[in-house]
């Protein structure tokens, strides 16, 4: 079982007796499935966790950020009873959220933003547009996703696809007044070009749960602009939710130490293979 930790193609080398690979959580990019599919070993995951948590962190980091909190909240004992702010305020309502990836978590989102009254664009090539819900419009084409979105929420697991999908060129295509927020892995922001947009003003903030590497080394620009918000990896967190994934991941290793397939294999290739560890097939204890 790994949470955070890599797991090294060569650590499954090294252990023939080893029949699951349990991810304590969702994403999957630490984990080389790969090479644990060659060698039979199955992997799971808990893809249903967090996904209130981070939903609510995407609309927290959205409002925060959209209301300028931050410097409201330090106003009063810097500047007196002001209501001065770096930026004009927008109205949410009626303005345009794209969202980068439409998996679970953004559609767990997808209530919460309509109820404050946002338009909804997901660009997620996979996804029919007549099997979108009601509310959300999708697109295959992400520089239209980016101009006209107010605000852009990242979904999408982190993979050799989308490694630096928001690049210096994409940032190029929003808006000057649009927010960035990233709640799903560091990697997929070219961080030396986002640093350089919001010095240089080329888009209005941003509000990142995640970051490239963790935690971000002393004196990165993130932590110290005024257009930024960084929390430290905490969106998926709740009382609530950890219990439930600390369960979640250990049913999927008994259900593989039972010789039963798992609800949440991630290849299921795997069972297929001649050399599958799943133990009624192998006898692999």
């Amino acid at each position: 079982m790994t949470c955070w930790k890599d797991v090294p193609a060569e650590a499954l080398d090294i252990a023939p007796n080893c029949s699951v690979v349990s991810r304590y959580g969702i994403g999957l990019d630490n984990i080389p499935i790969g090479r644990a599919t060659e060698l039979g070993m199955l992997v799971t995951n808990v893809p249903d966790f967090c996904l209130e948590e981070v939903s609510d962190h995407v609309m927290a980091l959205l409002l925060a950020t959209a209301r300028q909190l931050l410097p409201l909240a330090r106003t009063p004992e810097r500047s007196g009873w002001t209501r001065e702010t770096p930026r004009p305020i927008p109205r949410v309502s009626g303005q345009t959220l794209g969202l980068i990836g439409f998996g679970n978590i953004a559609r767990a989102l997808v209530p919460k933003a309509l109820g404050f009254g946002l338009r909804l664009i997901a660009f997620t090539p996979r996804l029919r547009p007549e099997d979108a819900p009601d509310g959300v419009e999708t697109t295959n084409d992400l520089g239209q996703m980016l101009a006209e979105s107010d605000y852009v929420s990242i979904h999408c697991p982190l993979t050799e696809e989308t490694a630096h999908i928001i690049d210096d060129a994409a940032i190029g295509q929003m808006k000057r007044s649009a927010l960035l927020i990233n709640t799903s892995r560091g990697g997929v922001i070219d961080e030396k070009a986002l640093i350089g947009a919001l010095q240089e003003g080329r888009i209005a903030g941003a509000a990142l749960d995640v970051t490239d590497p963790e935690p971000p080394a002393a004196g990165n620009p993130l932590l110290s602009l005024e257009n930024v918000i960084v929390t430290p990896h905490a969106a998926f967190y709740s009382v609530a939710a950890t219990a439930e994934l600390a369960r979640k991941a250990a049913e999927n290793v008994v259900t593989v130490l039972r010789g039963e397939v798992p609800k949440n294999l991630v290849k299921a290739e795997v069972l297929d293979k001649e050399n599958c560890r799943l133990p009624n097939q192998t006898g692999v204890q």
